[in-house]
Formats: C-alpha cells, structure tokens, sequence
C-alpha cells in the first residue's frame, strides 16, 4: 500500500477528528501490547487480527499506520517511553540523595516499571529484534539514549567526588547489556532472585564500576 488512507475530518460523535484519531491509536497499540507481548508475536500477528482486537476495521488501521512494522515501532517507543517518565520522576526524587541511595531509586523505578507488565519486557527485548535494518536502527538508537541518561547521572556522580574522573561511556555501554539481559532473564524465570535482588545487583556491577576497590572516593 502506497500510503495510509485518509482518516475523516470535523466533529463526529462530540469528539474531534483529533480525538478520534488518538483514541483509535491507543485502541491499536493497546491491541498490539496484547498480541505483540503476550500473544502470537508481531510475526503471527496480521493486520486483521489486529484490527478485530482493537474492535476496529482494517480501513481504520491503514488510515493511522501503513504497515504492523509501523505498529511495532511505535510500540517499542511507547514501552520505552514509559520506562523513561518513571526513571525521569525517579531521577528528581533522589536529587540530593548520595550515588549508592540515588542509583537504587532510579534502578528500581526503570525495573519496577519494565516489569510491571510482561508484555512490555517482550516488545523491548525481544520482538524488536531481527525484524528489519529499520527497526534495529531505533532499538540501537533507543538502547544509545539509556546509555546517555546514565552517562548524565556518572558525570554528576564525578562532578560530587563520588567516582573518579574518566570516560565512562564503554562501561556504561557494557552495564546497560547487563541490565537488559538480566532483566529479561529474571522475567523469563530463568534467575532465581526477587526483583529486588536483581536491582542490587545491578547496582553492585554500576559502583563497582564507579568505585573500583582501592581507596574510597566520597559517598556512602
């Protein structure tokens, strides 16, 4: 299909076209959540199935998207999203909280968060992968931007004296691996731990990084 059909305009129903529009979004990722992350998958899934999940016609799905690679995408950024707001909210509570406290408030949010539904684990770890050069591109540009969130925090960690001055960035690289990779493990049932445990760990790995064993900098 060349392009999407074009979706009705004026007021329909006391809502807008807008609003008409955002609700049948939602209704299509809500749908795609389901099948995509605890379902059939993104490959077993075709666009009619979709559309009766989201009690929608096809007609509709192709005037908001052109293709369920176009779905998947915007899943993937939406599960991401909401990782991020609740990190983000976590980052602002622990502001004057010292690094080990600070990184045990921020991990547990982005866990608590990412884990809260299994279907969001699913689409972050595993659907996104594999489907196309496309979609590898914003996961690799998805995973770039966690990589910078927990640069920003290192360099305010350094900035406090609580770990040395250095570049960070392959080592956050590395640790930003094990969190999606123990994250998906534990979901899967194959890590013996509770979520907590899982989170001190990581934040383990992350100081010892910061603060390798010889002389203490500052901190907890």
């Amino acid at each position: 299909m060349a392009g999407r059909i074009k979706a009705p305009t004026g007021r329909y129903g006391g809502k807008s076209a807008e609003e008409r529009q955002a609700e049948r979004r939602r209704r299509f990722l809500g749908a795609a959540l389901q099948l995509f992350g605890d379902g059939p998958g993104f490959r077993g899934t075709t666009v009619a199935a979709l559309s009766e999940a989201a009690g929608l016609s096809t007609r509709q799905f192709y005037e908001e998207f052109r293709t369920l690679e176009d779905v998947l995408a915007a899943l993937h950024l939406q599960v991401n999203g909401w990782a991020e707001d609740a990190v983000m909210g976590a980052v602002a509570e622990a502001e004057d909280m010292p690094l080990a406290e600070r990184a045990t408030v921020i991990f547990r949010a982005y866990a608590a968060n990412v884990t809260s539904d299994r279907r969001r684990i699913r689409i972050t770890f595993v659907e996104i992968i594999g489907v196309s050069p496309r979609l590898e591109e914003q996961r690799l540009a998805r995973r770039a931007r966690w990589i910078d969130l927990v640069c920003a925090e290192v360099a305010g960690a350094v900035a406090r004296g609580e770990a040395a001055p250095r570049d960070y960035r392959l080592a956050v690289t590395a640790f930003i691996g094990s969190v999606n990779g123990l994250l998906h493990d534990w979901s899967a049932g194959w890590v013996d731990a509770t979520l907590d445990e899982v989170v001190d760990e990581l934040v383990r790995i992350l100081l010892g990084i910061l603060q390798p064993v010889g002389p203490r900098l500052g901190g907890p």
